[in-house]
Formats: C-alpha cells, structure tokens, sequence
C-alpha cells in the first residue's frame, strides 16, 4: 500500500494516496493556506462527493443500477462493456467518432492489465460523442430513478454523465498526437528550448476554429487586426492540411513559445486542456461549462488565470497585461499548473482514477453481469496498424503492478467542500477587482 500523507482541507484533515504531488504556493500571493480542491481529483472517482450539485454515481446511491436501467441507456450509448472473471467483452451499437472507441476501449483493457483480477465484475454503457446525454432535466422527480448511468469524457452540472478519462491517454492517431507519456515527455523538452521570460509576451492559441460557432469562431475577432491589439495571437489548424503534409506544423513541443496560453472549449471540453497546461505559459482558462476527470481539481491563481466569457477579449488583455507587470507571479502560476498536470496525471493516477470508479460503480450493480448475446470477447493484442497500432503499442502495460491500486480517501465533509468552493471564487473575484481598477486608471489616463 502506498503511504498517505495528511493534508487540511477547511478544518478537515484527509489522506490523499498522491505522497509526490506538489501543489505549490506563490509567496506573498497566494494564501498559505494551502487549497486542497486537488485532492477531489481522486475523490471525485467514487462520487462520494456533491461538487457544485454535479451528480456522478450519487444518483443511482438509493436506487442502485438495475438491468433495466443499462437496457434504457443503449440509445445513448455507442458500445456496452462487460468485464466477466477479469475478462472484457463489447457489444457495439454504432460507430464512434474516429477512433475514440478504440482507444477507449484499449485503455480498458490495460486496466485489466495492470490490476489482473483486481476489477470486479460489472456492465457499463459508454458514450463517445462531445456533448453530455443524460440529462436531467429529464431526471426529475419521480423520473429520478429512471436514468439510466452512461460513461463519457466531460460532464456538466445540468448531466449526469459519469466522468472517465478520455481516450487521448492511449493515442490519437488521426491527428498523429501520441500516448500522453510520451506526448508529456516531449512537451516538456520543448519547454526548455525557450525560458519563460524570453518567451513571446502574448497570449496563444491554436486549434480548430469552426467547431464551435458560439465559442471559436468569435473567439477568433479578438485576434490582432489593425483596429485592435488585445495581447493573443490566435492561429487556425487546418488538419486536413496538416494531415496532407505530414503534421509539420502540429506538434504540441513546438507550441510552447509564448508565455501566455489559452484554453477555449469547443463544441464541449477540450482534450487540448491538458497539453496546454503542461506548457509551463501561465493558462488563460476562458470560463469553462463542461469539466473533464481531473480539470475540478485546480484552483484559480494557483494554476491558471480566470477568463470570464463575456467581453473575454478584453479580460484577455488584462490578464497579459498583469502578467507582464508582475513576470514572477506570472511565471510561477504557469510553472504550478505544469507541475500538477505532469504530477497529478501520471498514467498510474489515471489507472488508479479508472480502478476506484469502476469499482465503486460495481458496488451499485443489482445484478450479475453476463456476456451479452452479441458481445465479442476482447483480448489485450492489437489488430489495428499503422500510428494507431504504433500508439498502442507505445500504450501498452508491460507487465502487472507489483502495487495495489492506492487507497480511497474518505469523503469531505460538506463544509469543507464549500470552504474550498469559496476559496476559488475569491480568487476569480480578485482578478476582477485587479481588472476594474486597471481600467478605470487607464480611462484617467487618457483623460
């Protein structure tokens, strides 16, 4: 068992399996009273908390998973997975976008790799899509005990869908972005080529601008032009393009020049959230409505700068323009978002995260699982080629853990959640107070 270290989370005191994980501290900054929002990372995985009314397992706590319920959820659902005696076994009902099954599917059965005999018996539904599909305005009252649980990449406060990692861990070959080890290595090796303060002292992004209307493709008009300068340079990734030459111009490690970066959702979460993280730029995090695994554990001024969405071009100005002015403060928070995401998100966390909600899900089952008619038995060889048999290759767990999946914490009180919810709205409230004050001695400034 790995040894756990005591930590204070408002007047509660919790022991978290993560020993290495530095959370950092700004001096004269950031208050010494450390904000351990971190640590629901792990806690999240058994849905042993209420995080700002998000539901995740809690909704089936009294009821438990019927049959019945797995059986109204496969219109949801793009595949079904059973895990009989240590052995999976998929029933699909429809294609999934690109590969998103396939890797996810294969970092399933890594798991079982990793933890031979470990992971209990039990029967998922999983959806590969980008927005949530349980919703709950459908859930309501004496339609509560009807929702039927779904797996997915993100979720929502009003969703109830169950957060799992998403499957860009394993590999996404169609846009060749390799497994996350080996895609962090190498981002951190670009990190070195250009040190902080020589970086470019603008905020960056690249992505695809046309996948989200509301959200990208007006993010766009905050771009230099010569009516306005609002401090981002904002770059469009043409993957067809990219595909056709090679992905020359795609690397992540190459994206790492500014000392500012920028994280937008687009048609729901992004995957790009941990690759910007990982920069050591401070993140300019636009107001998020979705949330992946791990994305609730990090706490505004400490890992990344608050965007708010309205007016967010000028908010963007701001936060490079304070950066700028206070280059260590600034330098620190990028380097601390860095260092969770390089620490916090070790493959072995993500197995672990893996490990505790499926077996806390199982727990709920109130039925035996048994192979589907139509399943097909899944084995841990790849018949796949190319990059995406390269990636799973890469992906591929060598050999059992010598080690028990670390131990489930006990849950936080409710005070100490809302202690810890109140911490990061005072920090995002501070920045807009920073800000007004800015703008207002400007405009005396001018006058």
């Amino acid at each position: 068992m790995e040894e756990h270290v005591k930590h204070v989370l408002g007047d509660q005191t919790i022991h978290g399996c993560f020993p290495k994980v530095g959370v950092g501290r700004l001096k004269g900054f950031v208050s010494t009273t450390t904000i351990f929002i971190f640590f629901f990372f792990l806690l999240a995985i058994a849905a042993l908390l209420n995080w700002m009314d998000i539901v995740s397992l809690k909704q089936w706590k009294s009821t438990g998973i019927t049959e019945d319920m797995i059986e109204r959820g496969k219109p949801s659902a793009d595949f079904r997975l059973v895990i009989v005696n240590g052995t999976a076994y998929v029933e699909r009902y429809r294609m999934s976008y690109q590969t998103r099954d396939v890797f996810t599917i294969w970092g399933i059965l890594q798991l079982l790799r990793l933890y031979p005999g470990k992971v209990p018996d039990l029967d998922l539904l999983f959806f590969c899509g980008d927005d949530t599909v349980i919703k709950k305005r459908n859930y309501k009252g004496r339609y509560a005990a009807l929702a039927p649980p779904v797996f997915h990449y993100c979720g929502e406060k009003a969703a109830l869908d169950i957060v799992f990692p998403d499957w860009t861990f394993w590999g996404w070959g169609e846009v060749n972005i390799k497994p996350w080890e080996e895609t962090l290595r190498a981002i951190k090796k670009g990190n070195e080529r250009i040190k902080w303060e020589k970086r470019e002292p603008y905020a960056y992004w690249k992505g695809n601008s046309l996948v989200s209307r509301d959200r990208r493709l007006s993010f766009m008009k905050c771009n230099l032009s010569a009516k306005h300068d609002w401090n981002v340079r904002l770059y469009k990734q043409d993957w067809g393009q990219e595909i056709q030459g090679g992905f020359k111009h795609s690397k992540l490690e190459d994206q790492c020049t500014h000392r500012y970066k920028i994280y937008i959702e687009g048609v729901t979460w992004s995957v790009s959230e941990k690759y910007i993280l990982a920069c050591d730029s401070m993140t300019l995090m636009i107001q998020p409505k979705y949330y992946d695994f791990f994305s609730r554990s990090m706490v505004p001024m400490q890992h990344f700068w608050p965007i708010r969405r309205k007016n967010r071009c000028k908010h963007l100005k701001f936060a490079v323009e304070w950066g700028n002015n206070h280059p260590h403060m600034a330098e620190a928070i990028g380097k601390a978002g860095s260092k969770f995401i390089e620490e916090a998100l070790t493959m072995r966390n993500v197995y672990d995260y893996m490990f505790h909600l499926l077996n806390e899900y199982s727990k709920l089952l109130k039925f035996k699982p048994t192979i589907p008619p139509n399943a097909q038995k899944l084995c841990s060889e790849t018949t796949e080629q190319g990059l995406w048999k390269e990636f799973m290759v890469q992906s591929m767990v060598k050999s059992p853990s010598d080690k028990p999946p670390c131990a489930l914490p006990p849950p936080f009180e409710p005070q100490a959640i809302q202690a810890s919810l109140d911490a990061k709205e005072n920090k995002t409230r501070q920045t807009k107070t920073w800000e007004t004050e800015y703008w207002k001695k400007l405009k005396h400034k001018k006058h």
